[in-house]
Parts: C-alpha cells; sequence; structure tokens
C-alpha cells in the first residue's frame, strides 16, 4: 500500500483542532463538513471520504497548521511557522 502524504487521520484532526481551539463545530463550519462526520472521523467510528479529508485537511491548514507525514518518526501536526514581521 502507498501511503498518501495528504491523507490525514482522525488522531492528527483532533490534535490540529486542539492546538487551533476549535470545537467540532468550528471545524464544521469552515471545512462544510457536518459535526457528525467529524465525530465519527476522529472516533474510527467509520472512515471519511478522501474529499471530506480534503476539505477537513484545508480548513485546518487555512487556520495555521501543518501537518507532517510519517516519515519513520509517526505522523504530526503542529503550527505552520511564521516569519516575523
Amino acid at each position: 500500500m502507498i501511503y498518501d502524504e495528504k491523507a490525514i487521520s482522525g488522531a492528527q484532526c483532533r490534535a490540529a483542532r486542539a492546538l487551533l481551539d476549535w470545537t467540532r463545530e468550528d471545524l464544521a463550519r469552515e471545512s462544510k463538513v457536518s459535526r457528525a462526520t467529524i465525530a465519527d472521523f476522529e472516533t474510527g467510528k467509520r472512515p471519511a471520504r478522501e474529499r471530506t479529508t480534503d476539505d477537513l485537511r484545508q480548513a485546518l491548514e487555512a487556520g495555521g497548521i501543518d501537518f507532517t507525514p510519517e516519515n519513520g518518526g509517526g505522523a504530526g501536526v503542529r503550527f505552520r511557522h511564521r516569519n516575523a514581521p
């Protein structure tokens, strides 16, 4: 199986929301994905479609999150580096 570097996991989604201090409702509003779908994805109740994870990722990245791929050290999330003015 080939790893998709753009794919995010439910755990990454939860962690990214925590960094941004966003509720599921906040992410639902920003991503146009239902709160129930986000909850199911984050808890592993059911997998999300690729389009759904793309929408979630785009919203979280717009909020200032970078996703780090699985690269031997484990996938993760972090704030995007911001250059000082």
